[in-house]
């Protein structure tokens, strides 16, 4: 019987693709040499920065605004862009993410009718303060019992050390806890080296890693009831 749930937040509850996609288009619009940049290829390039300086903000050897400044130097440096404008066009960017911030459609139901039965907790790679701001910017953090992210917890997904700091939270059993996430080596892999069940959300229907055992599998957080009976059945 569950008598728990884990949550990864980015591209999960939190639709951070679509809020840096709307940030990038603007700030695509906003400068002359990224403006002629395909979006598709703007956005895969700035992914792969995002992920390669995020690492290094988590691990304390990069401050965040310097990552975000890096990132986007590297990005105008790739198309010809000026260098110099770097920092503004990061904060144009930063701006706009801010303002498009919004949850995945189903996800503030979903986490309610999870709320009403067994505790609720978030699982991420990130920092703290950003993380509690989206949860409550998108009006998710009243059904939370509690935030676990990698700044404060000295580990980061998939290491089993930060499943069990939330699972201590949550008061529950390894076995007892189901995880939900998008990122198969993070959220799924990381859950089960835990002891956890796992649920994949995956709306853009990816094949698992070869060689992988399929896991239960959400394609959207809607509709709420038949949602609920995947996860809670998945234990």
């Amino acid at each position: 019987m569950v008598r728990g749930v884990l949550f990864d937040l980015d591209d999960t509850l939190f639709d951070h693709r679509g809020c840096s996609r709307d940030a990038l288009e603007a700030v695509r619009h906003s400068d002359e040499q990224l403006r002629v940049v395909p979006p598709d290829e703007l956005e895969h390039s700035h992914a792969r920065l995002l992920e390669e300086l995020h690492g290094e903000v988590m691990v304390g050897r990069m401050p965040l605004e310097r990552a975000r400044h890096e990132r986007f130097r590297r990005l105008l440096a790739r198309w010809g862009g000026d260098e110099a404008r770097a920092s503004a066009v990061a904060a144009a960017y930063r701006d706009r993410y801010r303002a498009a911030r919004r949850a995945l459609p189903g996800a503030a139901a979903l986490l309610q009718a999870l709320g009403a039965r067994v505790p609720v907790g978030i699982v991420s790679n990130n920092l703290y303060d950003e993380q509690a701001e989206k949860l409550r910017v998108c009006g998710l953090d009243r059904f939370v019992t509690t935030l676990i992210v990698s700044e404060r917890a000295g580990v980061a997904k998939p290491d089993p050390a930060i499943f069990r700091l939330a699972l201590r939270d949550l008061q529950c059993e390894a076995g007892a806890c189901v995880m939900v996430g998008d990122a198969w080596t993070a959220d799924i892999a990381g859950a089960q080296s835990a002891g956890l069940r796992a649920v994949w959300f995956n709306p853009r229907r990816l094949a698992p890693p070869p060689g992988e055992a399929p896991v239960p599998t959400l394609v959207a957080l809607e509709p709420t009831a038949q949602v609920v009976e995947t996860i809670l059945a998945s234990g």
